[in-house]
C-alpha cells in the first residue's frame, strides 16, 4: 500500500479541480509575462533576444542553479540528519527536490515543500518535537541569509558605497524592515522554552490566544537558538544556507550576461531579494507575482526595462521551470524510499 500523504493543506491542493484551476492560471500567466508584457511595454524584440542569448552563459546558469541545490541538500543533511539515522544522501536528495515540486503546487513562500519534509521527516522515524525544532532551525538560517543580505545590499546601496542606485522607497526601506526583523527574531532568541507551557488549559479565549502565541514565541525563539549554535561552531549548514541563495543570484547574473551588460552586483541581489518578497503572495509557486515583482524592482533600481525583463523570464526558466520535472521524479522515488522505511519498521 502507499503511504499516506501529508495531511491538511496539500491533501486538499492536490484535488483534481484545482489542480485544473492552478495549471489553467500558470498558463495564462504565462502567455502574459512571456507574450503581453513585453508588447504592452514596447519591447517587441524581446522574444529575438531571448533567442541570441550567449549559450555559455545560460549553460553557466544552468551549472549555479544545480550547485544552489546542492547547496539546500547540504543545509538540510546537516539541520536534519543527527547520528545514525535512515535519511541517506539519496533520501535527502529526493526530500529535497519533492520539496521543490510541492512547492510549485502551493503558494506562500514554499508552504507545500515545508509540509511535505515535515511528512518525509516523521515517516524516516523522527519525533514531532524534534521535527518542529529542527524546521525552524533550517527556516531560521535559510531566511536569515536572506535579511542579512537585504541590510547589506540596501544600505550599501542607499549609502553609495556599492555601486549602482535607485531611490530610499527601493534600498532604504527594504533594509531598515530586514533590520527590524533580524532584531526581532534576536529577540525572540531570549524567550525560554518555559514560556510555551504558559497558560496551557486556561478556560478563556484570551488566555487561550495568549497561551498560542507563547507556544509559537518560544518555538521561534528556539530555531534562532538552534541557528545561532550553527553559526557559533562554523557548521557548514550555514555555507549551505548562503549557497542556497547566492548560486540562485548567479542565474540571474548569467542570464544578464546572457543578454546584455549586466547591472552591478549589489543591484541584482537588491533587486533578486526584493522580488523574492512577492513569493509571500497566495499565488502557485509564485508564478506572475515573483517575475513581475523582480522586474519591477530591478527597473526601479535602474536596470534597462527590456533587459531585466529578459533577463528575469530567462533566470526564472531556470530556477522555475528546470527543477520541476527532477522534482516530480525525486518526490515519486521518495515514495519508494518511505515504503521502505515503513517495511523496515514493521
Amino acid at each position: 500500500m502507499p503511504p499516506a500523504v501529508p495531511r491538511g493543506a496539500l491533501t486538499r491542493v492536490l484535488t483534481r479541480g484545482q489542480i485544473v484551476a492552478a495549471a489553467i492560471f500558470v498558463a495564462v500567466t504565462l502567455g502574459a509575462l512571456y507574450y503581453v508584457l513585453p508588447r504592452v511595454a514596447g519591447l517587441d524584440e524581446t522574444w529575438e533576444r531571448i533567442s541570441e542569448g550567449d549559450p555559455w552563459w545560460l549553460a553557466a546558469a544552468a551549472g549555479f542553479e544545480l550547485l544552489s541545490y546542492g547547496s539546500y541538500v547540504v543545509l538540510f543533511r546537516r539541520v536534519f540528519v543527527r547520528g545514525r539515522s535512515r535519511i541517506s544522501w539519496r533520501a535527502s536528495y529526493q526530500i529535497t527536490m519533492a520539496g521543490v515540486a510541492a512547492t510549485r503546487v502551493f503558494a506562500t513562500a514554499g508552504a507545500g515543500g515545508i509540509v511535505l519534509t515535515a511528512w518525509a521527516l516523521r515517516r524516516s522515524g523522527m519525533t514531532r518535537a524534534l521535527v518542529t525544532s529542527s524546521m525552524t532551525t533550517f527556516i531560521v538560517l535559510l531566511y536569515g541569509v536572506y535579511m542579512i543580505a537585504l541590510v547589506v545590499a540596501g544600505l550599501g546601496l542607499a549609502s553609495g558605497l556599492l555601486a549602482g542606485g535607485g531611490s530610499p522607497a527601493i534600498t532604504l526601506v527594504p533594509a531598515v524592515f530586514a533590520a527590524v526583523v533580524i532584531v526581532a527574531a534576536l529577540a525572540f532568541g531570549l524567550i525560554g522554552r518555559d514560556a510555551g507551557r504558559r497558560g496551557r488549559g486556561s478556560p478563556s479565549r484570551l488566555g487561550r490566544w495568549t497561551a498560542a502565541a507563547l507556544r509559537a514565541a518560544a518555538m521561534v525563539g528556539a530555531g534562532v537558538r538552534g541557528a545561532l549554535a550553527h553559526a557559533r561552531r562554523g557548521d557548514p549548514a550555514i555555507l549551505g544556507a548562503a549557497g542556497w541563495w547566492a548560486f540562485d543570484i548567479a542565474v540571474l547574473w548569467s542570464c544578464f550576461h546572457a543578454f546584455g551588460t549586466p547591472p552591478p552586483v549589489g543591484v541584482v541581489v537588491l533587486g533578486y531579494f526584493v522580488g523574492m518578497t512577492a513569493n509571500t503572495l497566495p499565488v502557485p509557486g509564485g508564478v506572475g507575482s515573483v517575475d513581475g515583482g523582480m522586474i519591477g524592482a530591478l527597473i526601479a533600481l535602474g536596470v534597462d526595462a527590456g533587459l531585466a525583463i529578459v533577463a528575469v523570464l530567462s533566470y526564472r526558466a531556470f530556477a522555475f521551470w528546470l527543477p520541476t520535472i527532477p522534482g516530480v521524479i525525486a518526490y515519486l522515488g521518495l515514495r519508494r524510499t518511505v515504503r521502505e522505511w515503513q517495511a523496515s519498521a514493521a
